[in-house]
């Protein structure tokens, strides 16, 4: 028997019935919903340390906006709204706590608009000073527009945020989110995203810093055709938690998914969740989707939570999979390369950076590639010297 529930959009109710994940409880209003307890049945937070996400789930969430830079080049626009301009509040609607919390909390929003048929370059600087920040940013890729958005996070406080993001018809763009806060940060991103007919969006997530970090997603379709990659890289250092939740909402014919994440976990209590969930409507035939979550353990005393869940609900696909791994280094490729002379860190090194090659190789971003590189070998470095 299906459920039925009542959900929010900018403020307006309307009354779902549902079966599936795509039809989950929505609201902007955070007294719609319970505060988590971290307790066994809130599927959503049973991985989450609740006593250290407390500050983006409890009432009265508030703090000034984030300061924030930016650079532009090509033809895109970069402009600073109010919660009133009606391009906010349009794609998607929050599916948890800290999601509508965030909503309520926002001062304002950036609007990057991607121009129709140009190629734009973005950068955006966001960083989160001592106490609660707030973020918006509306991200808008025109029709045949293309180019990249790059969301840089850093600083020592905690950051609240959402991201919307809309790609137009015929649009090729990318979105990278980096997290990079000091080790005192904690950051909460609900990013909601709208892809356009035979339009493409590659949505990258690296998470290299911060005690606590919670990135989750959700990508819908809006018309045949649309073709999405996923791709994320984490490092979990002692004592962090980070955690990546994604959800691929397959409801259109002819539409291709990507998820591909991968994370290095080294020093005690390092905790990483990753959660990929995707569905393929009744009526969305010929989907092409395959999910990938993989994660090595360089120390003891680390922990990896990792669920890949695929829900099916027509029998006319092109493809569907997932697959999920988490171990320690490959024994195997250690000892071959220490067989043929090398030396033993020289060989770990070699091991960790094939793990991550092919992930690191579809990074487009040079600064990027360039950060999840050096973090890489900070980790290595770490390693060696017992320096955990």
């Amino acid at each position: 028997m299906a459920d039925s529930s009542t959900a929010t959009l900018k403020g307006e109710h309307f009354h779902v019935t549902h079966s599936d994940r795509s039809d989950r409880f929505k609201s902007f209003d955070p007294a719609d919903f319970p505060i988590p307890t971290g307790r066994g049945e809130e599927e959503d937070w049973r991985f989450t340390p609740i006593d250290r996400v407390k500050p983006f789930i409890e009432d009265g969430l508030a703090g000034p906006a984030a300061p924030t830079t930016f650079r532009v080049e090509g033809g895109a626009t970069v402009e600073e709204v109010q919660c009133e301009d009606a391009r906010i509040g349009t794609v998607g609607v929050p599916d948890d706590r800290a999601g509508a919390l965030a909503w309520a909390a926002m001062h304002g929003s950036r609007v990057v608009t991607m121009t129709r048929g140009e190629h734009s370059d973005v950068v955006l600087n966001i960083r989160a000073e001592e106490g609660m920040n707030t973020t918006h940013t509306r991200i808008i890729a025109e029709p045949h527009s293309s180019g990249t958005v790059v969301l840089e996070h850093s600083g020592p406080g905690l950051l609240s945020e959402t991201v919307e993001i809309s790609v137009g018809d015929e649009a090729d763009v990318t979105v990278v989110s980096v997290q990079e806060q000091e080790r005192t940060g904690k950051h909460h991103s609900s990013q909601r995203i709208e892809v356009g007919r035979n339009a493409k969006l590659r949505h990258i997530v690296v998470t290299i810093g911060g005690d606590l970090v919670r990135v989750t997603s959700e990508t819908s379709f809006l018309a045949p055709g649309g073709d999405v990659e996923l791709l994320g890289a984490y490092i979990t250092e002692t004592g962090e938690h980070q955690e990546h939740r994604v959800f691929i909402d397959h409801q259109l014919p002819n539409c291709k998914s990507r998820c591909t994440y991968k994370g290095a976990l080294q020093g005690k209590d390092a905790h990483s969740v990753w959660i990929g969930d995707v569905l393929i409507g009744p009526q969305a035939a010929q989907t092409d989707t395959y999910e990938l979550n993989r994660n090595l353990v360089l120390t003891e005393g680390t922990k990896a939570d990792s669920v890949p869940n695929l829900e099916i609900l027509t029998g006319d696909i092109a493809g569907a999979g997932h697959a999920s791994a988490t171990g320690r280094f490959d024994e195997e490729q250690l000892f071959y390369l220490m067989a043929r002379g090398i030396p033993a860190d020289v060989a770990r090194r070699l091991v960790v950076r094939g793990f991550f090659a092919e992930l690191v190789e579809q990074i487009e971003v040079e600064s990027v590639r360039e950060k999840l590189m050096a973090a890489i070998e900070r980790e290595l470095d770490l390693v060696e010297t017992g320096a955990l």
